[in-house]
Protein backbone atom coordinates (compact mmCIF):
# COMPACT_ATOMS: atom_id res chain seq x y z
CA UNK A 1 0.00 0.00 0.00
CA UNK A 2 1.30 3.44 -0.91
CA UNK A 3 1.78 5.98 1.91
CA UNK A 4 -0.07 9.30 1.73
CA UNK A 5 3.00 11.45 1.16
CA UNK A 6 2.82 14.48 -1.13
CA UNK A 7 5.86 14.75 -3.36
CA UNK A 8 7.18 18.07 -4.68
CA UNK A 9 6.92 16.82 -8.25
CA UNK A 10 3.28 15.89 -7.70
CA UNK A 11 2.49 19.44 -6.61
CA UNK A 12 4.50 20.94 -9.47
CA UNK A 13 2.93 18.80 -12.19
CA UNK A 14 -0.56 19.20 -10.72
CA UNK A 15 -0.21 22.99 -10.54
CA UNK A 16 1.17 23.24 -14.06
CA UNK A 17 -1.70 21.09 -15.31
CA UNK A 18 -4.27 23.32 -13.61
CA UNK A 19 -2.83 26.52 -15.06
CA UNK A 20 -2.19 25.26 -18.58
CA UNK A 21 -5.39 23.26 -18.98
CA UNK A 22 -7.54 26.10 -17.61
CA UNK A 23 -5.91 28.62 -19.96
CA UNK A 24 -6.27 26.27 -22.93
CA UNK A 25 -9.92 25.49 -22.15
CA UNK A 26 -10.76 29.18 -21.72
CA UNK A 27 -9.11 30.07 -25.03
CA UNK A 28 -10.62 27.15 -26.93
CA UNK A 29 -14.13 27.44 -25.54
CA UNK A 30 -14.36 31.20 -25.92
CA UNK A 31 -16.79 31.44 -23.03
CA UNK A 32 -17.51 34.82 -21.49
CA UNK A 33 -20.20 33.98 -18.97
CA UNK A 34 -19.45 33.62 -15.27
CA UNK A 35 -20.95 30.14 -15.19
CA UNK A 36 -18.85 29.01 -18.17
CA UNK A 37 -15.63 30.37 -16.67
CA UNK A 38 -16.42 28.70 -13.33
CA UNK A 39 -17.05 25.38 -15.10
CA UNK A 40 -13.76 25.62 -17.00
CA UNK A 41 -11.88 26.46 -13.79
CA UNK A 42 -13.48 23.52 -11.99
CA UNK A 43 -12.54 21.21 -14.87
CA UNK A 44 -8.94 22.48 -14.74
CA UNK A 45 -8.78 21.87 -11.00
CA UNK A 46 -10.16 18.34 -11.36
CA UNK A 47 -7.69 17.57 -14.13
CA UNK A 48 -4.77 18.90 -12.05
CA UNK A 49 -5.89 16.85 -9.06
CA UNK A 50 -6.14 13.76 -11.24
CA UNK A 51 -2.59 14.29 -12.55
CA UNK A 52 -1.16 14.87 -9.07
CA UNK A 53 -2.87 11.84 -7.52
CA UNK A 54 -2.15 9.35 -10.30
CA UNK A 55 1.50 10.34 -10.74
CA UNK A 56 3.76 7.43 -9.71
CA UNK A 57 6.06 8.04 -6.77
CA UNK A 58 9.67 7.29 -7.66
CA UNK A 59 11.43 4.91 -5.33
CA UNK A 60 14.66 6.18 -3.84
CA UNK A 61 17.88 4.73 -5.18
CA UNK A 62 19.40 1.94 -3.16
CA UNK A 63 22.93 2.64 -2.00
CA UNK A 64 25.34 -0.20 -2.57
CA UNK A 65 28.54 -0.62 -0.55
CA UNK A 66 30.77 -0.20 -3.62
CA UNK A 67 29.04 2.99 -4.78
CA UNK A 68 30.84 5.21 -2.26
CA UNK A 69 34.30 4.51 -3.76
CA UNK A 70 36.11 6.53 -6.37
CA UNK A 71 34.59 6.55 -9.86
CA UNK A 72 37.88 5.27 -11.37
CA UNK A 73 38.12 2.25 -9.12
CA UNK A 74 39.38 -0.92 -10.83
CA UNK A 75 36.83 -3.70 -11.17
CA UNK A 76 38.29 -7.19 -10.86
CA UNK A 77 36.44 -10.13 -12.38
CA UNK A 78 37.57 -13.66 -11.46
CA UNK A 79 38.67 -15.91 -14.29
CA UNK A 80 36.55 -18.88 -15.27
CA UNK A 81 37.67 -22.03 -13.45
CA UNK A 82 39.23 -24.73 -15.58
CA UNK A 83 38.14 -28.21 -14.62
CA UNK A 84 40.36 -31.28 -14.45
CA UNK A 85 38.68 -32.84 -17.49
CA UNK A 86 39.10 -29.83 -19.77
CA UNK A 87 41.30 -30.40 -22.80
CA UNK A 88 43.79 -27.52 -22.89
CA UNK A 89 46.13 -28.97 -25.54
CA UNK A 90 46.58 -26.99 -28.71
CA UNK A 91 45.44 -28.66 -31.90
CA UNK A 92 43.23 -31.28 -30.33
Amino acid sequence: MRPNVVNVTQVAYGSATVVLSTAALLLLSGTTTTLGIAAVCAAGLMLGLLVAVTMPVRARAVKTPGAAGSPHEEIRVPAAPVGAGADTRIGS
